[in-house]
């Protein structure tokens, strides 16, 4: 009898593993004819492949989806598929660097800025988001929290000349001239001849 039973495990087993074994192969082969098409600029054809095996528990395939409707520039779609990826994995911080795609491309600025906010959350010393999200503030003329990000940014790389350049000018802007001339000086060792830079420095003077 326990011969038996174990016989019978092992065949239940081999049989799930197969199916699991088959599935995996079904969706690889998927995925890399996605990517081929992808490769090719025919988004229509990648989506239809991973169509066929769209399973809406499935974070990669929904992510996926949302950048390849970003492609093909159906934003409402590429949201639609980028939240669903969101919702099945709420730390990964990709999903939500997928979704500021067409949330920017439809000019939906107080989302975009929440989702760089979510990634911080998560992230705090994120270049990437603290340095967006310094330019969202700085374009709305919230310069004190500007200050902060960008600050942040340049402590962390301090030879990153696009950080640099937005401190220099956010410094400016508030009135800290000594700060802003170190950084505008900082700048043009960075980038030689920076116009920014020297614009920076004529204002100073």
């Amino acid at each position: 009898m326990e011969n038996i039973k174990r016989a019978l495990l092992v065949i239940i087993l081999v049989s799930t593993f197969g199916v699991s074994f088959s599935q995996q192969s079904t969706r690889q082969s998927a995925f890399s004819k996605s990517y081929e098409f992808e490769k090719a600029t025919n988004y229509a054809s990648s989506i239809k492949e991973l169509d066929k095996i769209y399973n809406a528990n499935d974070y990669f395939i929904n992510l996926r989806l949302g950048w390849l409707y970003y492609l093909t520039k159906n934003y409402k779609e590429s949201i639609r598929f980028y939240e669903k990826s969101i919702s099945l994995k709420p730390y990964a911080i990709e999903a939500k660097f997928g979704l500021i795609k067409p949330l920017s491309a439809t000019e939906n600025w107080e989302k975009v800025k929440s989702q760089y906010l979510q990634i911080l959350k998560i992230d705090p010393q994120n270049t990437v988001a603290n340095y967006w999200l310094g330019v969202i503030y700085y374009n709305r003329k919230d310069f004190a929290s500007a200050l902060k990000l960008f600050e942040k940014v340049v402590n962390l790389y301090p030879l990153d000349y696009d950080s640099v350049i937005m401190l220099a000018w956010t410094k400016l802007t508030l009135g800290k001239s000594a700060e802003a001339k170190v950084l505008f000086n900082h700048a043009l060792t960075l980038r030689p001849n920076d116009k920014s830079s020297l614009d920076g420095l004529k204002q100073i003077k």
